[in-house]
């Protein structure tokens, strides 16, 4: 309540976070995946003297740079710029939560962007033994990237003792990083065979691409074999809440979670019967399909996670609107709107309530809900009298487990009710005349009447 509300039209904040994150995590988890597999098939080369794949690896870390360290460092920058102006009050907590972690973090970043640029433009200038153990730094410090990341995204979840007595290790090392580090660290082994698979499909030696074709799949498959029992660790490490959300308490996140495994086992199945089993018909159209299947994995399956998380951003502290569990009492007392500090109105105007209702639907629903776009409020309130508005309003946290209690006072409760009534207005009632029945005239116009 300390911030501006910034609403996208149509998209809204959380959608426009979600197509971003979901892009970069899909390129992010292939830079961790891909800079193993750079410098393990680089030494398989020289230790076989394949002249042939070595000139492939070669090839392939120019795709790996162009995709890593173009399209995965606008993201990741998209990514702050999306958290930041959707949810500030969060991004805040986590930056000073986390202060010394993103240190750390960019510092690994920074011999990450290092050792790939030199990892590529190594090629024919470095000796082989000096230029693999570049790939190798370059891994390490990608890994740990993701190691610091993955911790601070699992506290979001799972902040555990830091509720109890805050610090920084408490935080860091909270119930669901360890399930979780090993999860992203699959994912991204996994992603290093997908991706492989998609330049392994140009290359015209058929002898080579063959081989290449059944080695990228072996990735495939390696990193998709862990994944079931690392997520099942995960889920045993998650808040009763967040574990029955997918399982029925929320219908619309049981079926994503649902095509989740549906799409993991697509991958697995046309990954184990196509490239590994017969690589000889293998083609870049079978590779982009392969990946597509991957991203809407990736995708599924982040917006799972993040659906679990609700009604909080991060558990047990902050809602998703970001007001904070502590203030929860304070601001029931003295108003929604006389505690937002970006608002035209602190107190509800009793002429015209719908426009305050307005006001503390940006304050407090816009985080999540749009007006016409996503996560619709026009259609999702259509055909609901005031009674039934109000009633969800009063136990809106008890009726849907995934949604922060209604914090404002009476007054606020029934300017949101007269705003969400405006919305859909209902039509002027007329009195119906039935077909060959001349509709009745007035009295002072009847033939006879007498007039005053």
């Amino acid at each position: 309540m300390n911030y501006p509300v910034w609403e996208p039209p149509l998209l809204g904040g959380g959608l426009v976070i979600g197509i971003i994150a979901i892009l970069h995590v899909f390129v992010s988890h292939f830079a961790v995946g891909g800079g193993l597999f750079l410098p393990i098939t680089e030494r398989k080369a020289y230790r076989e003297n394949n002249a042939a794949l070595l000139e492939y690896v070669k090839s392939h870390s120019t795709f790996f740079v162009l995709v890593v360290l173009v399209f995965g460092a606008v993201s990741g920058v998209g990514i702050w710029w999306a958290i930041g102006l959707v949810n500030p009050e969060a991004t805040a907590t986590l930056i000073h939560v986390f202060v010394w972690g993103w240190a750390i973090e960019w510092v690994f970043f920074l011999v990450e962007i290092a050792a790939a640029f030199i990892y590529y433009y190594g090629w024919d200038r470095l000796d082989p033994k000096t230029h693999l153990l570049v790939g190798w730094i370059y891994f390490v410090s990608a890994w740990l990237s993701l190691f610091v990341i993955n911790g601070i995204l699992a506290f979001m979840l799972t902040p555990g003792k830091w509720l109890e007595a805050p610090s920084f290790a408490a935080a860091f090392f909270n119930p669901s990083m360890l399930p979780s580090c090993l999860m992203r660290t699959a994912v991204s082994v996994a992603l290093a065979g997908v991706y492989a698979l998609v330049t392994a499909a140009t290359i015209r030696d058929v002898a080579l691409r063959l081989e290449v074709v059944r080695y990228a799949a072996k990735w495939i498959l390696a990193g998709t074999s862990v994944i079931p029992l690392a997520s099942v660790w995960y889920i045993a490490t998650l808040p009763p809440l967040a574990r029955e959300i997918p399982l029925g308490a929320a219908p619309p996140v049981m079926i994503f979670a649902g095509l989740s495994i549906f799409f993991s086992m697509l991958v697995v199945v046309f990954t184990y019967f196509g490239p590994y089993q017969h690589p000889r018909y293998f083609n870049l159209t079978f590779a982009f399909l392969i990946a597509v299947l991957a991203l809407s994995t990736t995708g599924v399956t982040e917006w799972v996670r993040e659906a679990i998380r609700k009604p909080y951003i991060i558990y047990n502290y902050m809602y998703s609107n970001t007001l904070r569990v502590a203030d929860v009492a304070k601001v029931r007392e003295q108003g929604i709107l006389n505690s937002a500090l970006w608002v035209r109105h602190h107190t509800v105007d009793p002429e015209r309530p719908e426009l305050s209702g307005g006001e503390i639907f940006r304050v407090v629903c816009a985080s999540c809900h749009t007006v016409d776009g996503y996560n619709s409020m026009r259609f999702a309130v259509k055909g609901w009298s005031a009674e039934m508005i109000d009633y969800q309003l009063l136990h809106l946290n008890e009726l849907k487990g995934f949604m922060p209690p209604f914090v404002g006072t009476d007054a606020e409760r029934r300017a949101l009710k007269a705003w969400l009534l405006s919305l859909n207005p209902q039509p002027t009632m007329r009195e119906p005349v039935h077909p060959g029945v001349q509709a009745e005239a007035p009295d002072a116009e009847r033939p006879g009447a007498t007039k005053p």
